[in-house]
């Protein structure tokens, strides 16, 4: 059986994250503006895609490299 694919939303969110903005604020206006979510809620939605290997697939380096983030992040507290 076929994996399932990432919705358009979930790509929509990776695709974000591949970007660089320009300075504070863009990209949760960004966010807000393109996708029609709140920060909070992208950031819900990026951190459960994170454990998501079709995320993993679709997208293996900015998967790979918020993860390492992530997991910095949990080391330093």
């Amino acid at each position: 059986m076929e994996q399932e694919r990432l919705g358009a939303t979930e790509r929509a969110v990776l695709a974000l994250e591949r970007r660089a903005f320009p300075g504070p604020g863009a990209k949760e206006r960004a966010v807000r503006e393109e996708l029609g979510l709140s920060p909070v809620r992208y950031y819900q939605l990026l951190n459960a895609l994170l454990d998501d290997e079709r995320a993993l697939a679709h997208d293996p380096v900015t998967v790979n490299r918020l993860r390492r983030v992530r997991e910095a992040r949990r080391e330093e507290r």
